[in-house]
């Protein structure tokens, strides 16, 4: 093994060096080239110039399994061979046909072309399934179409068409006011919202408000958990109110006022009818908690922690049957296909924690999932599947591509996952980790953790909170894994605040109430530089002034002169004084300030800029002077007449 003296022998360490390298190209003179950078073929997120080398995520390969993938691990479960065209309605066949014929069902690449179904004679498709597969652009297609920006309506259809896309919308919900939106790998992540009225809080009105607080703060779908109060009264009222897609789980319905052990068909069915005619767009169904599987969880830490699948678990031990909503399956399938309602197969054996992740008990439930996908596409019904809950960092990956194995690349829709148990109170944190995480390896929508989770009911502000926490999961995997354009928004923020131009950058912020609050809380002058650095530390805007540099330079983003800032609206307000930072004087004075009062050396009565150098009223002076630009050609070796490159 050979040492180094740490103090003498550099030669001996760049050497190694090199040797250690990724190693595309090591006499690269760009150090990109030089160490390899790890570039798969994803499309670059952002659409403008950049110095990043791009996505390190594989092609997009729209159209195939790996459409928006991340790499696999070595040992990785593979994608299925099989899609939802695999698993047709009996007497329906598939055709070739010419790919710019009207029509066509898209492209087969396990049999090489262009391909459409044809149906029994008579057939008049229901579902978004049945339409995509007889090679039909529907009207929400078109809509989600427009909505993601980077598909096309055919792309759409095609993956819908392939089971890998689902369009929850219900016929009867698109008669109100849905917005139609899709859930798969070739979309942009999305994130559902929980809420519900509970025996112990909130009602009707309570849930319809946070209908409408969740859907401002991102949420691109909600689920209605209501437990007690007027059930029926609530949900109508949550879908006459709602843009979004709403899901529920029939369960809770089926059983309140009345024993569990009484369950049975005909409850579930007049129960799955009611909510159908209503215009639910997907349902819940615990079917993949099997009597055989029981026995694996025995030796569970927490046992079942799927309010759904504790209460079918019950149900089986007690009629010592298997679970009737797996043997009713058909019977389900036939009832949902009559109002196109989507399958959201419930993970009844998901884990509560991480000592029972990726055991037994889970695991024999995604594979009866499987099972269950294939039969709901025999019946041209819509399927994405319901995955775990508590799971450590380094299986997340795992349990993703599993799933996109057993399921055949149905879009999965995971809850966090939460990577550690000893948070509660800021699980909104931990299940935004695994999230992420899952979002990144193949997960299609992630279902919100809110501050209260495991706690207590979310009230108006833990619903913000969890949204705020999964649409920051969302979109870092979307741009990880190279969607086109998803990294344009962040790129106009960092240009921005390249520029310093505080109000441009408060626009682009997804919460801009709470950036501009933080920012006034310490100073509330627009200037060239934060009160976290101070005017003679912040590298923003030295960077600004060096000549060569292009840094906040971005037409259009020009800052202008300082100014103080409007004073905070009502919202801003109520920020500050939930943070309990500032005293209530030193809020009023900032709420009562008016703008064009404000001349850039004016008093703000505000904190000082923190610097060591100029106090906060010289730092605002020295805003109206220009920009020393410093030409640093000499310094580099460059004759003035050249640029620097």
């Amino acid at each position: 093994m050979t040492t180094f003296d740490t103090t003498t022998d550099t030669t001996a360490h760049a050497d190694t060096a090199k040797a250690y390298t990724l190693g595309a190209n090591p006499g690269a003179d760009r150090p990109t080239e030089r160490l390899g950078v790890p570039t798969r073929g994803a499309t670059n997120p952002g659409n403008g110039p950049a110095t990043t080398p791009g996505s390190f995520a594989n092609a997009a390969n729209i159209g195939g399994p790996l459409t928006f993938s991340s790499p696999d691990t070595p040992n990785t479960p593979q994608p299925s061979p099989y899609t939802a065209w695999d698993f047709l309605p009996e007497g329906w066949t598939i055709e070739a046909v010419d790919s710019h014929a009207q029509g066509c069902g898209g492209h087969n690449q396990k049999q090489g072309a262009f391909i459409r179904c044809v149906a029994p004679q008579g057939f008049v498709p229901i579902t978004q399934l049945e339409s995509a597969r007889l090679g039909i652009v529907t009207p929400q297609m078109k809509r989600v179409a427009e909505r993601e920006g980077h598909l096309t309506p055919e792309q759409v259809r095609d993956e819908v068409a392939a089971g890998r896309c689902v369009i929850p919308a219900n016929v009867t919900h698109l008669k109100y006011n849905l917005d139609p939106m899709a859930i798969g790998r070739a979309t942009k992540t999305k994130i559902n919202a929980n809420m519900g009225a509970s025996p112990v809080s909130s009602g009707t009105e309570e849930e319809v408000e946070k209908l409408k607080w969740a859907e401002k703060w991102g949420g691109d779908t909600v689920m209605d958990l209501s437990t007690g109060g007027d059930l029926d009264a609530c949900r109508e009222a949550i879908l006459r109110n709602s843009t979004v897609p709403i899901g529920t789980v029939p369960i809770y319905s089926m059983i309140i006022g009345k024993r569990l052990e009484d369950l049975d068909e005909q409850t579930v069915l007049e129960t799955l009818e009611h909510q159908a005619q209503q215009g639910v767009d997907y349902f819940t169904i615990h079917a993949g908690v099997r009597k055989k599987d029981l026995k694996y969880v025995k030796n569970r830490l927490i046992g079942i922690v799927s309010r759904g699948g504790s209460l079918l678990a019950k149900w089986m031990l007690t009629h010592n049957k298997d679970n009737l909503m797996y043997t009713m399956w058909d019977d389900i399938c036939q009832l949902m296909r009559r109002h196109d309602v989507t399958f959201s197969i419930g993970d009844g054996m998901r884990p509560g924690g991480l000592a029972d992740a990726s055991d037994d008990a889970q695991l024999a439930e995604l594979e009866t999932i499987g099972e269950l996908t294939e039969r709901a596409w025999r019946h041209g019904v819509q399927v994405m599947v319901e995955g775990p809950g508590h799971v450590p960092l380094d299986q997340i990956e795992y349990n993703m591509k599993l799933q996109r194995r057993l399921c055949h690349g149905a879009p999965f829709y995971v809850l966090g996952p939460l990577v550690t148990d000893v948070f509660p109170g800021y699980d909104h944190i931990t299940s935004c980790i695994g999230a992420t995480n899952a979002a990144y390896h193949g997960a299609s929508m992630l279902c919100y953790v809110t501050p209260k989770e495991h706690l207590g009911l979310p009230k108006k502000g833990d619903v913000k909170e969890g949204c705020i926490a999964y649409k920051i999961a969302a979109h870092a995997a979307d741009v990880a894994l190279g969607i086109p354009g998803t990294r344009d928004w962040d790129d106009e923020l960092t240009k921005a605040r390249a520029a310093l131009n505080w109000e441009r950058h408060f626009e682009l912020a997804f919460d801009t109430d709470t950036a501009r609050a933080y920012h006034d809380e310490d100073l509330d002058v627009d200037t060239d530089f934060c009160a976290m650095c101070g005017h003679d530390w912040c590298s923003v805007r030295i960077s600004k002034e060096i000549q060569e540099f292009a840094s906040g330079k971005a037409e259009g983003f020009d800052r202008g002169k300082p100014v103080k800032s409007d004073a905070l609206t009502e919202e801003q307000q109520k920020i500050l004084e939930q943070r309990g930072y500032l005293k209530p004087e030193e809020i009023h004075k900032l709420a009562s300030k008016v703008k064009k009062d404000a001349k850039p050396g004016d008093d703000a009565g505000k904190a000082s800029c923190h610097s060591d150098f100029v106090d906060a009223d010289e730092a605002k002076e020295i805003q109206g002077e220009p920009l020393v630009q410093v030409d640093v050609r000499p310094a580099m070796g460059i004759a003035k007449e050249d640029r620097v490159v």
